[in-house]
């Protein structure tokens, strides 16, 4: 039996690995449904530059899933499989949630302790920024690399160069002080190396920076193609784990259990386990252990892709280099190609009043749940994106772009007709207090109602998330670390 078992090697499940394994007497095991690279090379040449999203069809080292954006609009999202989860395929930003996510926060969980000011040493020591670190409220002695592109592609120099003829400042740093701007254009913080040889920047996600160093400590295991089918119980105290490994079944005791499976499997996990709306449980005969709001208040940050045309020369870079933060809006000006012989500008709203859900159809593990995004469900949304969309325009004209279809009118059709998502999966395991009918778990993680079980993922954020989540994820399990040591 061990101390701490973990499911999931994704971003939270790495630091949280790392961080719970310094103590030598503490025995640590992590179970990952996808491989397990026990060393820098061991991991897929493709995730290794940064300039690059590795997002192929045939790509092994990702989930896919079909979803539903609006009840019309259908959609596939993939998430990362493998040690690093997401963390190692993504576009390596690296912006904090704003102080004013924290607020929210803080109030949503009755708990001081998640406002900015609690946070912000999390984030001082997680972090070790090369351009800001001996700045108020940055670090330089922490496990994760953050660069910011010193010479933009000429894309992104008229980009930036539009937005300020519009009117917008220029942002040196999206994570100073206090709390981060809330408007402007420019750089993004990413977790690169520095440019090799050949001037590629190598992507350093959780697993480089939190996990590989920590595998030689001889209370850390990790295991690779395991998949969790449902959680073991005495009474409402968790023991452990029924899993599949490599085809054949095994049960793994631990003390505690940790979810670090992301917002759709950690999610799924309980409700398998008879951790959900009870109604759902019975449906599918499920034995309910304990009644939940598991899978409800999803959210995901919704997004407009405009493709566009223009002579500037592509350049090997991060994806995402600078970003227009405005309001509720993110406008990613993205270095990569998702459409041939064009650009692409993300409009994205990153505070929507909609949500989803996500709910079983069958109690077979290996199915992978119903997930609806609830997109645009509110005509605030719309009315959102629909303005965003037209200052989108503005910048391209600015920028002598010629977008592919053009920009309106921009009717409610238009957009269902160009949405997206961002894939930031968040809430589906909301955070509160024991009698808010919304929430799973405790500001502590720990799931209301059940004994040795807790989420450590973005499942449990129970805000949308002004920026990226990236930083935030990293910045939870360390919170969660210090909590369940």
């Amino acid at each position: 039996m061990v101390d701490t078992l973990i499911i999931g090697a994704g971003t939270a499940g790495c630091v949280l690995a790392a961080r719970l394994s310094e103590d030598p007497g503490h025995t640590v095991r992590v179970v990952e449904a996808g491989s397990h690279w026990a060393g820098t090379d061991d991991f897929p040449p493709e995730l290794a530059d940064s300039a690059d999203l590795p997002l192929g069809d045939r790509a092994s080292w990702l989930w896919r899933y079909s979803v539903a954006l609006t009840p019309d609009r259908p959609g596939t999202i993939v998430r990362g499989r493998g040690i690093g989860g997401s963390g190692s395929v993504n576009g390596s930003y690296f912006i904090r949630a704003a102080a004013r996510d924290f607020t929210a926060w803080s109030r949503e969980t009755g708990s001081r302790s998640w406002d900015f000011e609690s946070a912000l040493p999390y984030f001082r020591a997680l972090e070790n920024d090369h351009d800001y670190g001996d700045h108020p409220g940055h670090g330089r002695a922490g496990p994760v690399p953050v660069r910011r592109t010193a010479r933009p592609t000429p894309l992104v120099q008229e980009f930036g160069a539009a937005c300020r003829d519009l009117g917008f400042g220029e942002v040196a740093d999206w994570n100073a002080l206090p709390g981060g701007p809330e408007s402007g254009v420019g750089p993004v913080p990413c977790t690169v190396g520095p440019p090799d040889a050949s001037g590629r920047r190598h992507r350093i996600g959780p697993a480089h920076s939190y996990l590989l160093p920590a595998l030689s400590r001889p209370n850390l295991t990790v295991r690779g193609e395991t998949v969790v089918t449902r959680l073991c119980f005495r009474g409402s105290r968790v023991t452990g784990v029924d899993c599949l490994t490599a085809g054949e079944p095994e049960t793994i005791r631990a003390e505690r259990v940790v979810l670090c499976a992301g917002a759709i499997e950690s999610a799924a996990l309980l409700l398998r386990s008879g951790i959900g709306p009870v109604a759902q449980s019975a449906a599918l005969d499920i034995p309910v252990i304990a009644e939940a709001p598991v899978g409800r208040w999803f959210t995901d940050h919704p997004e407009i892709g405009i493709d566009y045309r223009h002579p500037a020369p592509e350049g090997r870079s991060v994806p995402l280099e600078y970003v227009l933060e405005f309001d509720d809006i993110e406008i990613r000006p993205y270095t990569v190609a998702f459409t041939p012989g064009a650009y692409r500008m993300g409009v994205t709203l990153m505070r929507p009043t909609s949500a989803g859900g996500i709910r079983l159809t069958t109690a077979d593990p290996l199915s992978a749940p119903r997930i609806e995004h609830g997109y645009l469900e509110t005509g605030s949304d719309r009315d959102r994106l629909r303005d965003a969309v037209e200052l989108t325009g503005q910048i391209l004209e600015a920028m002598n772009a010629e977008p592919v279809g053009g920009t309106g009118p921009i009717s409610d059709r238009w957009l269902l007709d160009r949405l997206g998502t961002s894939q930031h999966l968040a809430g589906t395991c909301r955070m509160g207090r024991a009698d808010d009918p919304r929430a799973v778990v405790d500001a502590r993680f720990r799931v209301h109602g059940v004994e040795g079980l807790s989420v450590v993922d973005l499942s449990v954020v129970p805000v949308p998330l002004s920026r990226g989540p990236q930083a935030t994820v990293v910045l939870l399990a360390e919170r969660a670390a210090t909590e369940l040591r």
